[in-house]
């Protein structure tokens, strides 16, 4: 799956700026690097065609523009293909969420499944429905102060200091690597393992509210299922909603709303009668 963002360069971005141009916007030269100008260009059209306003050129952006994600291999995600029907199972999956909410981070979502290779029908619907049970506003958000986390007269997420199975090093680890984004990334060693992976450093380590940045929030979402990709196809596979969430948050929370997501969300796309 292609991506084209600031410093790329080839056949496929001079393909881009040549429909930018024919578009009616301004990419600067047709020369195939992707420049300050191009960048410019790509989040003019994003904001007309209502897509994420963020200068790079994933797959929903490419096939607004009649580009296929992989412009220069061919061939369409299935998410980009079937965007129309993704957001509006996503309106009805998401009853508490704003409809500008789903607009601003559902094709940044995609863009990340696409790019892990997640972007089929049932894996959609899988992490439209972990974030339905991690967050019910489609929102990257930090973890919220609980019995779970917090004990009774204690300082903020004092149950997390010292969990070892966490990497944590005590206070104020539990606080500081406590839950965010929309899969919720817990822990030191959570944050150490998906940052290198991501970025081959330890900048949500040295920043941890990064985690709830969209587009990081996405990444980390689309790795974290990749990693359990093959059991959870498995447990989709035989209907198991209830294996499938548990290889996610290791439990039964939030079961109750993945399940229910899932569901409307498998409806609205034809998926179960």
């Amino acid at each position: 799956m292609t991506v084209f963002r600031l410093g790329a360069a080839g056949a496929g971005v001079r393909a881009l700026q040549a429909r930018l141009r024919d578009a009616g916007f301004c990419p600067g030269p047709v020369d195939g690097v992707y420049g300050a100008r191009t960048a410019s260009a790509v989040r003019a059209f994003q904001g007309v065609r209502g897509l994420a306003v963020d200068g790079v050129a994933g797959p929903l952006t490419l096939a607004a523009l009649g580009l296929a994600p992989g412009v220069e291999a061919g061939g369409r995600s299935a998410a980009a293909q079937a965007y129309p029907a993704v957001r509006a199972a996503a309106a009805r999956m998401f009853p508490a969420a704003s409809a500008p909410g789903i607009a601003r981070h559902l094709p940044v979502v995609l863009d990340a499944l696409a790019a892990a290779g997640l972007d089929d029908a049932p894996m959609v619907l899988m992490a439209l429905a972990t974030i339905r049970a991690e967050t019910e506003s489609f929102q990257p958000v930090s973890e919220r102060v609980s019995k779970y986390n917090t004990t009774p007269g204690g300082h903020p997420f004092d149950r997390y200091d010292d969990r070892a199975d966490l990497g944590n090093r005590g206070y104020p680890d539990g606080a500081r690597f406590r839950g965010r984004g929309f899969v919720q990334l817990t822990g030191r060693d959570n944050y150490t393992r998906h940052s290198r992976a991501l970025y081959g450093d330890d900048r949500l380590v040295a920043a941890p509210d990064r985690a709830n940045d969209p587009e990081v929030a996405a990444r980390l979402l689309a790795r974290f299922l990749k990693e359990r990709e093959g059991a959870i196809r498995k447990a989709l596979d035989a209907g198991d909603l209830r294996a499938a969430r548990r290889l996610v948050n290791g439990g039964t929370h939030g079961l109750e709303r993945f399940t229910d997501a899932y569901r409307i969300g498998a409806r609205a796309l034809g998926l179960q009668e």
